[in-house]
């Protein structure tokens, strides 16, 4: 007789095995049942089996615990089920809530615009693989700006009058040596000294750095060496822009005390340009709204009122004149709030027209870098400097624009949306600019969403470990990143990927839409926000005029609230875009405006705290 086989060896314990393994987490009947929960967070059907399970060993059945603990306990294993048991049940539920009021609309909307036939044939990701090893992609031979000359420029008595200047204007001051670089520095480093403790827009003055760049700018002049309109400007850049030796704290508790040895790309570039840096200006916190560690940044014009937007900092110290310009960043209406706000002109580029290197990411796919400004000229020749392949960015590239001092106006179609500022139609039409009626149509009714799901699961990926070791309960603002990025938590992959595949089908038809050279609309609409920042769309932000803030202190009172207008130009087009707002700004003064803060009126002060809370805002689904 033969002896019996031995059974085999039960197999290693695998982490599901563990996880399931002890008998205080098997599933009963009801447990699975408020399982569903989960499922429903991702938007799941699943059936529960007829098996019922005892397990305690006390005699209770988890059947018949209350079926809120049941909830909780399920919901907190199959949290660790991706490796996200880290949360609390508080957090957990308001996961939950938040992905089934919010993510579950999303997924179902794009799967009906992209994911009813089988077999990927039709609406492909833009986000596309580019396998080459090659980073030094040789520079197109693309032509510099040739920017006006201006002739006449005279070096004002009062330093207000020298600190409102345009970028052109203090170029010409310092070709001409009627001022030095060392001088420029001196006025705005005792402005941004004198206003930040009311705008509160400085994270750092760089006066060492600013100092030693003026000199040696001066020192080039002398020689008989011109580098350029921004030889000796001073400026600022947003505090997510790594500079060696410097903090470059991103606005964050969290990263205050950080330094980083990185020269950012754009820094080098203005570098080489001849400019000289002053200050790290705020961002909001991780660069969310204007709220950061050590306060909330004002608008100059109306000081009881918040900047909006996280370059928050270079907004209003440029509308206040504590730098002739200033580098910010979008992601989804970081510039254009905070622009519109302050009464400011700025330029958000074409996707990929300015390298990143040396920058906090918020999305691959989304960020972008762009200058503040006094006048559309300005940032044009900001623009020009800072443009250009970076090689360590790989979605950066050299795009070769046309000259926009160059551009003939006259040949050029021009439409108009409902929300139009009507004044900058006139104009334009005065100037010779055939404007038309245009709306933008696509059938893309989740742009906000795919927006939302695209931003904040780029932006979990880059603080993976800022969420897990609880980092996030010392943010400045609890009900914005800690609520976006934990929500961001449970979006599937496949849920992801299919946001791609509905934006590449929004790209596409706003391509077909797009049937006139540039169109004005509201800057500030979310629904434009999101659309233009999906599609990779150049916009230039223009001040267009002033009105009475709502309840005012006194009729004397000299606040006022900005108006504002867009300039939108296809991808690639951005010297349409900026042609036309030089071509605005050369017969119209808005942009040469300057704020209160000096003089508000009289008997007018601000309250402290405001008489009404303004909240921060939220990026969130406008229904």
């Amino acid at each position: 007789m033969c002896a019996a086989t031995p059974p085999p060896p039960p197999p290693p314990p695998t982490r599901f095995n563990r996880l399931f393994a002890n008998p205080s987490r098997e599933f009963s009947v009801s447990m699975v049942r408020n399982c569903k929960q989960l499922w429903k967070i991702l938007d799941r059907k699943v059936s529960a089996p007829c098996r019922r399970i005892t397990t305690s060993p006390s005699n209770i059945t988890q059947t018949e615990l209350p079926d809120k603990t049941m909830e909780a306990k399920c919901l907190h294993s199959m949290f660790e089920l991706i490796d996200s048991g880290f949360f609390n049940e508080t957090k957990i539920q308001e996961i939950a809530n938040g992905a089934t009021e919010m993510n579950v609309p999303i997924y179902r909307t794009n799967r009906k615009l992209v994911a009813t036939k089988n077999g990927g044939l039709e609406n492909p990701s833009p986000l596309v693989f580019n396998p080459s090893w090659n980073r030094e992609v040789p520079r197109a031979q693309a032509k510099r700006f040739n920017y006006p000359s201006l002739s006449g420029v005279r070096l004002p008595e009062n330093e207000e009058d020298i600190a409102f200047m345009s970028v052109l204007e203090l170029g010409e001051l310092i070709k001409t040596k009627q001022v030095t670089s060392k001088e420029l520095v001196r006025i705005y480093l005792k402005r941004l000294k004198r206003y930040n403790h009311v705008l509160e827009s400085v994270v750092t003055y760089t006066e060492e750095l600013a100092y030693k760049q003026a000199k040696e700018a001066d020192d080039l002049l002398s020689q008989g060496t011109y580098l350029g309109p921004l030889h000796g400007i001073p400026y600022g850049l947003k505090d997510i822009i790594a500079v060696p030796g410097y903090k470059t704290t991103w606005g964050s508790t969290s990263f205050k005390h950080q330094v980083l040895d990185i020269e950012a790309w754009v820094y080098k570039r203005l570098k080489a340009s001849g400019a000289v840096l002053v200050a790290k200006l705020v961002s909001g916190s991780l660069a969310y709204d204007d709220i950061w560690f050590g306060g909330r940044t004002r608008n100059p014009w109306n000081i009881e009122e918040f900047s909006t937007g996280s370059s928050a900092g270079p907004a209003a110290s440029t509308s206040a004149g504590m730098v002739p310009f200033a580098i910010g960043s979008e992601t989804a209406g970081s510039m254009t709030y905070p622009a519109a706000r302050c009464g400011v002109t700025a330029f958000r580029p074409t996707f990929g027209t300015v390298g990143r290197t040396g920058v906090m990411s918020l999305s691959e796919s989304l960020d972008k870098l762009g200058p503040f400004c006094r006048t559309a000229a300005d940032c044009a020749l900001v623009l020009d400097a800072i443009k250009g392949k970076d090689p360590d960015d790989l979605s950066s590239r050299e795009i070769a624009f046309e000259d926009p001092f160059s551009v003939d106006i006259t040949k050029l179609t021009v439409g108009y949306t409902k929300d139009a500022d009507m004044k900058v139609v006139e104009v334009l039409g005065s100037k010779g600019v055939n404007m038309v009626p245009f709306e933008l149509n696509y059938t893309v009714d989740s742009v906000q969403g795919i927006l939302n799901f695209t931003m904040n699961v780029d932006m979990l990926v880059h603080f993976d470990e800022w969420q897990r070791t609880g980092q996030e309960d010392l943010y400045e603002a609890q009900d914005q990143w800690p609520v976006e990025l934990r929500r961001a938590r449970v979006v599937t992959a496949v849920d992801y990927i299919q946001a791609q595949r509905a934006r590449g089908k929004l790209i596409r038809e706003v391509e077909k839409s797009f049937t006139v050279d540039a169109f004005i609309g509201n800057v500030t609409d979310w629904e434009k926000v999101c659309m233009g920042n999906l599609v990779g769309l150049p916009v230039l932000v223009i001040p267009t005029g002033f009105k009475n803030i709502s309840e005012p202190p006194t009729k004397s009172c000299r606040r006022r609230t900005t108006i504002n207008a867009g300039i939108y130009a296809p991808p690639e087009r951005d010297h349409i875009a900026l042609a036309l707002g030089m071509a605005y700004q050369s017969v119209t003064d808005a942009h040469k405006k300057r704020p209160p803060i000096d003089d508000l009126g009289p008997d007018d002060s601000i309250p402290n705290p405001p008489r009404a809370i303004i909240p921060p805002r939220r990026l969130h689904i406008h229904e």
